[in-house]
């Protein structure tokens, strides 16, 4: 089965009607391009020019189809309309062939085309005007350039600006695509942001909750109950403070006027320690960082992003501990050496005797990234009889990272 031929254009269809229908008229007028005594002419009459005629217009039906080929039957056309009274409309139609297999022919062919024909304009100039010897001769210079070489730069000019115009969609397209890549990533990262301070700020509170109402509801005496119910309220109300606290950080996001909280330093770390005791978790701070440590001011003082870190890496080691340790001490490290604040929080690792409360994996997870994001190290598990959490946060973090952000994340989830 032969090839079906693309179908032409509804533009090219009008060009080479209107081409045809003038030529038509031009030769029934008797209207022609030379007189009948031009030496070249060999066909006398106004009808021969029809033929060179039909062939340019059946040439302006592939003038985006086939371009190149109909270049080249509207060449042979041009110069079988040399020898007969000539027509001015294939004239025409010819150079919009050749402004057409500029435009819509292959780049190679779009590059050659000018340069074909400017040289063919410069031979049309010179050599008549060589041999004849009268300025007249230049004048036939003139009609090619305006036939061939003019239609010829004005594709190229259109091409080339066509082809701007398109590389520069192309890359308003990529930074459209780019930004709506950086936005979806800026929305995971705050959303994951979110919800790391969610679980660092509520899950200790509710994991006392839990514990100390699941040993009221199992111990019937009053006196424990009394003290389960008040460590519940405690936990409640400093629960309560901390959800309205993000929600107004939230809502100042969104453009509220309230005043920025100020996040939590190391020089908080005794209170954080007395809240877990008040929990019934008995918490050891060592002596190297009572009373703020690796926090307190002067030139050596801990850059606020690894202060925020370290709090709630071992603000969340205490909710573990809380959750999941065997009666016993908790110890709580923080040590400043070598260009790195080190924090190790241990626990009694090992069958819990009394109430827990189930682990989801975030916690571990949000120690990590926050750890990451500082290009520190992380690590969490037994060690013998205790549960380690070891973190070495660099004191002179990336500076492109912030404590706010979040990177990927890790491909396999610890248990909490």
């Amino acid at each position: 089965m032969a090839p079906r031929l693309p179908r032409p254009h509804r533009f090219d269809v009008y060009v080479a009607a209107g081409g045809l229908l003038g030529g038509v008229l031009l030769a029934w007028l008797g209207l022609g391009t030379r007189s009948r005594d031009y030496p070249l002419t060999l066909f006398d009459g106004p009808w021969p020019v029809l033929v060179p005629l039909c062939v340019t217009a059946c040439c302006e039906l592939a003038r985006r189809t086939a371009p190149r080929a109909a270049l080249l039957t509207g060449t042979a056309a041009i110069c079988a309309d040399q020898v007969t009274q000539g027509s001015l409309a294939t004239v025409l139609m010819f150079t919009d062939l050749v402004y057409a297999a500029v435009l819509y022919g292959p780049p190679a062919s779009a590059r050659r085309i000018p340069w074909i024909t400017g040289l063919l304009t410069v031979a049309a100039t010179l050599v008549p005007f060589a041999v004849w010897r009268v300025p007249e001769a230049l004048l036939i210079g003139v009609v090619t350039g305006i036939v061939a070489f003019g239609p010829a730069a004005t594709g190229w000019i259109v091409r080339d600006h066509r082809d701007a115009a398109a590389a520069a969609g192309l890359r308003a397209e990529q930074t459209a695509l780019l930004a709506e890549m950086d936005r979806v990533q800026a929305v995971t990262a705050e959303r994951a942001r979110t919800a790391r301070d969610l679980h660092d700020l509520v899950a200790g509170h509710l994991s006392a909750i839990a514990l100390h109402s699941t040993a009221a509801l199992s111990i019937d005496e009053p006196g424990t109950s009394k003290e389960a119910l008040t460590v519940i309220r405690e936990n409640s109300v400093a629960g309560l403070a901390e959800m309205r606290r993000l929600i107004g950080i939230l809502r100042e996001a969104g453009g509220g006027e309230q005043e920025p909280t100020a996040a939590p330093t190391l020089a908080g770390l005794p209170a954080l320690i007395d809240s877990a005791r008040a929990n019934g978790l008995g918490v050891d701070l060592e002596p190297e960082t009572e009373g703020g440590g690796p926090a307190a001011a002067g030139p050596g003082k801990v850059p606020a992003p690894v202060e925020l870190a370290a709090y709630r890496i071992v603000q969340e080691s205490l909710t573990n501990a809380l959750k999941h340790a065997r009666p016993g001490r908790v110890t709580v490290a923080l040590v400043r050496r070598d260009g790195v604040l080190d924090v190790r929080v241990t626990s009694p690792y090992g069958d819990r005797a009394g109430p827990s409360v189930p682990g989801s994996g975030a916690g571990l997870t949000g120690m990590r990234e926050r750890a990451a994001l500082l290009g520190g190290t992380f690590a969490a598990g037994p060690d013998g009889s205790l549960w380690t959490v070891h973190a070495t946060l660099p004191l002179s973090p990336p500076h492109h990272l912030s404590p706010l952000s979040t990177p990927s994340p890790p491909s396999e989830g610890a248990s909490e």
